[in-house]
């Protein structure tokens, strides 16, 4: 499936319109734009879900991370410099479900 049809997949049968939208505009658009690498994209994103303690979406976007670029290494450093800045329970959090994911996906 095309990575921008991901969402419609998920949610389109319940919230059509918010699925077209973030396959169309967020997916396709935004993270499609030229001035930022997806590596950095991925980075900017994974640390505003930590920051903001939204851990629910975390899964997805450090597994997208790791294909954008990222190493386990760069991710575990950037969880733990984000509790100096977002708070430690969200970083232990962070934590946690990067050692979930990682362990699925060797």
């Amino acid at each position: 499936m095309a990575p921008q049809k991901r969402v419609t997949a998920m949610i389109g049968d319940i919230a059509p319109k918010l699925a077209e939208i973030t396959d169309d505009v967020l997916f396709g658009d935004v993270w499609q734009r030229p001035d930022l690498s997806p590596r950095d994209r991925s980075l900017a994103t994974v640390s505003a879900l930590i920051a903001l303690n939204r851990m629910e979406q975390l899964p997805f976007h450090l597994r997208r991370a790791l294909d954008n670029g990222l190493s386990r290494d760069e991710l575990i450093e950037t969880i733990t410099h984000l509790a100096f800045y977002c708070g430690w329970p969200n970083s232990m959090s962070a934590v946690r479900i990067a050692r979930e994911e990682f362990a699925k996906h060797p």
